[in-house]
């Protein structure tokens, strides 16, 4: 064991402070990272609320890490001391079950993906604690290859705000031809948008906000609609093959789901805190779907990693020393941040 430096959630509600925490020595098949930077994802904030039900704390949070390999076990075939290495939502998983087996860990059946924090190891029922710390040990399958070819900084958003996006987009097969739509231009829409571009589709970004054209634009989009224009809205109705939804808010569903074509699909990635309504009249009238899909297993995670690198995709951010995550917190609730915030977990030492 090896105490860490971190900064943690000791209750709900009551603003994160540091914490030492114990990790522990790498095993056999373990991977040991020295963190460098580490994304700040809203579902941080919603968990360390307690909003979802079920938070552990103290809670450590953290689910998009990057960094440096400084040990590995004996076993350990893919990593050496000094490569760079990233950790996503989850760390384990059971390994057994069908979706297990088809590389879909985010769907495990037995014991549900286990998070990088706020969950429990398997083995020994102990807390998960997550990228807001200096290291952390992870078995080498749930542990990502990460190119030297990118900005560090930027790479870390993609473990879970560019897998959330990037999954969805490749299980639907969006590409040439496509006309794809993207719901809110934060943290996960604006990956969508750069994702949907390189794999070729025509993307509108749908926003309340006028003064978000420009910023859509630069990031690739091809069209922007003010959703609060009704001459706008009903330009682009029965339109769309896919919306991408990312918006957590309660909104009029069935009114954006009329934007969709003939056989058509929107796609939530958002959570809303209470059940949206939609009449089914607005699915069957056009044959539509509405889907949900969460991030991506570990070798999607891994081909989403690879083809950033090829085509130079990074999330924009914001760095912010980890003494200032409670006001990155509020800031982010306030949609203040263009897109992610990143910590530099530098400012820990």
């Amino acid at each position: 064991m090896s105490a860490t430096k971190a900064y943690a959630a000791p209750a709900a509600n009551i603003p994160l402070e540091p914490f030492t925490l114990e990790r522990r020595a790498p095993g056999p098949h373990d991977v040991q990272i020295d963190i460098l930077f580490c994304g700040v994802c809203h579902s941080d904030l919603h968990q360390i609320r307690d909003e979802w039900g079920g938070s552990i704390f103290p809670m450590v949070p953290g689910h998009e890490i990057v960094g440096r390999v400084s040990a590995v076990g004996d076993h350990v075939k893919g990593f050496k001391v000094g490569d760079l290495a990233g950790v996503g939502c989850m760390v384990d998983s059971c390994r057994e079950c069908s979706s297990c087996k088809e590389g879909l860990e985010q769907y495990c059946e037995t014991t549900g993906m286990i998070g990088t924090y706020n969950s429990r190891e398997i083995k020994t029922g102990q807390p998960t604690y997550g990228g807001y710390s200096q290291s952390i040990v992870v078995d080498e399958k749930y542990t990502l290859k990460v190119s030297e070819k990118l900005d560090l900084a930027r790479v870390a958003p993609l473990l879970c705000a560019g897998i959330t996006t990037y999954s969805p987009l490749r299980q639907w097969k969006v590409g040439p031809g496509h006309r794809v739509a993207v719901m809110g231009l934060g943290g996960l829409g604006h990956m969508a948008v750069k994702f949907a571009v390189a794999l070729g589709a025509e993307v509108t970004v749908l926003s309340t906000s006028a003064n978000k054209e420009a910023d859509a634009k630069a990031l690739g989009a091809h069209k922007f609609v003010v959703t609060s224009d009704k001459d706008q809205f009903k330009s682009v109705g029965n339109y769309f093959d896919f919306i991408i939804n990312t918006i957590s808010a309660q909104i009029d569903l069935g009114a954006y789901v009329n934007l969709l074509r003939l056989d058509g699909t929107m796609i939530l990635l958002g959570v809303p805190s209470e059940a949206p309504h939609l009449h089914a009249f607005n699915l069957i009238s056009k044959r539509r779907r509405v889907a949900g899909s969460l991030i991506g297993g570990i070798a999607e995670t891994q081909e989403m990693l690879d083809f950033c690198a090829e085509h130079n995709i990074m999330s924009d951010i914001e760095m912010i020393d980890i003494q200032h995550i409670n006001e990155a917190y509020e800031r982010m609730l306030k949609g203040d941040v263009k897109y992610r915030f990143v910590i530099d977990v530098a400012s820990l030492n």
